[in-house]
Order: structure tokens, then sequence, then C-alpha cells
């Protein structure tokens, strides 16, 4: 253990000049590159903002297009938040109020929804909060939820993917008192990183290539993490947090060393665990998170890949290869320097997490995931799907009836796993989710609450968060409501109940 001391280096390290690459500031660490053709890890800055005379957070946004490296010596046409592609990191307290002032540069509608975020609908930012292009939208609220990782990406209706595969999409941190007096590592770009994963398909002159998705969407052959392709992270302390994040379109990863050796799972979707758990493998389907923790030693090197998803994620073996299960990537290499700052031991307990009281519950729904649909229809923008009392406890059944992979995402709240398939969820599934992967013939089985804010008019969405599935239909919307409010649903101008095309991209290979 050397002698000086973390908080003198971080200090230093945090006063440290950054460069500008590949549309992101790159965080600087100690070691040089070990072989052409990888780049830093570039780190996404910190949004910047003002906290103005009545105590409000103010942060802004443009989302426009731009050109980016996401190919080494090739330039690539994307869209970003604040830059060429992704966006800066958003980062606020519990308790703080954000408001947010929101530009549109693009050639077309789009919007911004806060993933995983406890919000009101009016400003929850899916399809009923569309940003025309040239327009302005400003949502407020107030932040009231444990520290956690979150994200926010584009959700127009009918073009989601399309939006997120050119590159809009950008972390959302919440911090708080309790995260903070754990001694994590949590001092950004130096032990504790943001890590978007995403699979990307080029043309030869390295454009986007967008043509030819499979039933579960656009699947690349190409790995860009934050960003770039072939990227490496220089390692300056014992302990390096990674706040991984899935940001593909549609397909599965399974995190794992080259080396296979342990690291520390701290915190899922809505926030910490109750304490870490050691894991060699984690599995994160589009939109899930996880925060890890990994130890290094001095000088060494290690490589974060993914791995083929285990038992081919419920499906046929015949059919995995098809939806990207057998693939194996690598993510991004670690790079330890010579001299490492010692870190702080993961305490034993993490957060407290009262377990679910499914005996509470009022009602009980069930969802059946099959082909584009819920329950047997597809999305209708004028169409309010049921109508939750706010402030009680419900439990949901779902089920995908399908042969082929689904996961399941719900806009407002964080929801608890009270089984799968009758069984207690593993470790990784135990904490706080907003998003959870369903296997073909499985049931899970969520405890949640829509808490606080109710809305006659806007409703929040329910849906499979592989993008071209939530495209096409599998997607339904609801109210929160007061007891006895009446719902007041804004009428849409457009049809958006899309009638069943078998000829459609992404259906041929789908199983009855």
């Amino acid at each position: 253990m050397n002698t000086l001391s973390r908080r003198t280096f971080l200090r230093g390290l945090a006063a440290a000049p950054i460069v500008a690459a590949a549309g992101c500031a790159l965080g600087q660490g100690s070691s040089t590159p070990k072989e052409t053709g990888m780049r830093p890890l570039p780190l996404p800055p910190l949004a910047e903002s003002v906290v103005d005379a009545s105590g409000v957070r103010q942060f802004a946004l443009v989302a426009a297009p731009g050109n980016s490296s996401m190919l080494a010596g090739k330039t690539t046409a994307t869209w970003g938040y604040n830059g060429s592609q992704l966006g800066p990191t958003i980062r606020a307290r519990r308790g703080e109020q954000v408001a947010f002032t929101i530009q549109n540069a693009l050639p077309e509608p789009t919007s911004v929804h806060w993933h995983g975020m406890h919000v009101p609908a009016e400003f929850d930012g899916g399809p009923h909060q569309t940003i025309e292009a040239g327009a302005t939208w400003k949502p407020t609220w107030t932040v009231k939820q444990p520290a956690a990782t979150l994200w926010y990406h584009p959700h127009p209706h009918g073009s989601t993917e399309k939006h997120v595969y050119r590159g809009l999409a950008g972390m959302f941190i919440v911090d708080d008192d309790e995260s903070d007096a754990l001694g994590l590592p949590n001092s950004y770009g130096v032990d504790d990183f943001p890590v978007i994963v995403a699979d990307r398909r080029f043309t030869s002159d390295g454009e986007l290539d967008d043509t030819d998705p499979t039933d579960v969407g656009l699947l690349g052959d190409t790995i860009v993490t934050n960003g770039i392709a072939g990227a490496y992270l220089s390692v300056s302390t014992e302990l390096v947090r990674l706040r991984l994040l899935n940001g593909s379109s549609g397909r599965l990863y399974n995190f794992g060393f080259a080396d296979d050796r342990d690291f520390d799972v701290i915190a899922s979707d809505g926030g910490l665990l109750t304490e870490p758990f050691a894991a060699k493998r984690i599995q994160l389907s589009p939109g899930e998170r996880i925060e890890i923790v990994v130890a290094v030693q001095s000088g060494e090197t290690t490589m974060l890949r993914s791995y083929p998803i285990d038992r081919f994620g419920g499906v046929e073996q015949s059919d995995a290869a098809a939806y990207g299960l057998t693939d194996s990537f690598d993510i991004l290499e670690l790079r330890s320097a010579a001299r490492l700052v010692g870190s702080l031991p993961l305490p034993a307990t993490l957060a407290t997490i009262d377990a679910p009281n499914s005996a509470a519950a009022v009602v009980n729904r069930e969802f059946v995931l099959q082909w584009f649909m819920i329950n047997g229809v597809r999305m209708d923008m004028n169409r309010i799907d049921f109508t939750p009392t706010v402030d009680t406890t419900e439990v949901w059944t779902v089920h995908n009836k399908d042969n082929w992979p689904h996961n399941f995402h719900v806009h407002d709240t964080q929801f608890q796993i009270l089984d799968i398939d009758g069984s207690p969820p593993p470790p990784a599934l135990a904490g706080w989710k907003d998003t959870v992967y369903t296997p073909p013939g499985q049931r899970i089985r969520l405890a949640l609450r829509f808490s606080e804010y109710t809305d006659p008019t806007f409703p929040y969405m329910y849906h499979c968060h592989l993008l071209l599935h939530e495209d096409k239909g599998m997607m339904g919307q609801f109210l929160v409501l007061a007891p006895g409010q009446k719902a007041e649903p804004m009428t849409m101008d457009m049809p958006m109940d899309m009638p069943m095309d078998m000829d459609m991209p992404g259906m041929s290979g789908m199983h009855h």
C-alpha cells in the first residue's frame, strides 16, 4: 500500500485536464496504449447545471446530428445530446428539484424518456411528450428515489430503435447521503465509470447499417463502448466501479472477465442491493443496468467480455444463433497502472430493502407477451389499458408465450420480483428493478406501487424493451388515478393501432 492518500490522489486527478475525442471527453489514466487499434474509453462529460434563485437545478440538452469516430480512422454520421453521439452524464441528488430545457435540432420529432425515474406522467418523456423538430420541451420534477444508475433515451412511437441506434442515450446518476456514506468508489472518471455497451453494424465506408433487422431487432457485429469500438480503460485505483448499461436494441449480454476473475455486484436498475455478492458472469437484456466493483492489481491487464447467454436465454438451441445468444465479444480492456491508489473495502451491508408484501395487493394483473402484442393487442395511443389507484400495491404476472426473447419494462416505478416460476429470484434480481428479461415460457411475478403522482390525461407505458418489439406495438399504457378520479385521456390525431403485417421486417423467423 502506498502512502499517498486516496482523497488527495482523487482530488488531484479531478483537477487534471481532459482532452476531447470521439465526441466525448476522455479521462486520462496513467498507462499508455499497449497495442495499436485500441483507444481510451471516452468518458461522457458531466452535464453542466446551474442552481437558480429558487433552488432548482437547471440543465440544458440539445439533440442534434453530428459525426463520430466510432471506428478508428472512419467517420460515422450519428445523433447525440450536446455532442455528436450519446450525451452528458446527468447527476442529481435525492431531494433536488431538477428542470430541463431540451431542444430538438434533429430533422424529425423525438422525445426524451427518463428510464427508471419516478417522475410525473406529463414529464415522463414517452410517446405522448413528442418534441417536434425545432421545438423545445421543459420538464421539471423533484428527485424522489434512492441513489441509482438510470438513463435517458428517445421514446418516439414507432421509431425508438432508429433514434437510439443513431446514438441518442445518456446516463442519469442519482446520489444520496446513504450511498455516499458507504465509502464506495464514487469519484467520476477516476474510480467510478459509466459503461454504455451497444452493438452496431457498419457499411464499408463506416456509416451505420440499419438494414435487415432480425426478429429481435438490429444486431450488430461490432461492439461500441461509450461510443467507440476497441476501448481500453486505464485503472489507477485498487477497486473500480463500472456502471454497466445494455444500450443495445435487441442484444443480450453475459458479462465476465477473460481471466474468469470474480467481481462484486453492488446494484441493479433501481439502486443498491442489500449486500454485495461475488459473481463471474452477469446477464443484462436491453435497458437493464448493473453496477459491479472489480479488484485489480498493479500492472495487470484484463478484458471485460460478453459470453454466450446461459442456457441460450431459454430459447431453443437451433434458434439461439439467430438471436445473437451464442455470440462472444470483447467489451472493454482494463489496464492497471504500475502504482495503484488504495481503495476502501466494500461494506458488508449496502441498503435496506423491505420485502414486498404481496398479500397487500389490491389488484392482480397478467401480461401475456406474444408476437408484437401484450394480452393480444398492440399499442394504440388512444387506448388506456388500465388505471391503477395511486399508493396501492399491485402484483403483475408477466408471461412470455413466444419461443423467442422478450423483456418487460414499466415506467415511473421500480418493482420487486416476487418469484420466477414459483422460485425466489437470484441475487442479481433481488433488488429494485424496472426492466427484466422474460425467457420463453417463463412466468415472473412483480410487486409494484405507483406512488404520489396522478394524472387523468397523460399515461405511463409498459412494454418490451427490445426496441423493434416496442416500435411494432408490444406496448401498452395506463393512467395512475386518485380514488374516485376519472380518466380524461388526450386524443391523438393519428391512428396508432397498426394492423399485423406478416411481411414487415423482422417477422420472417417468428414462430407460432
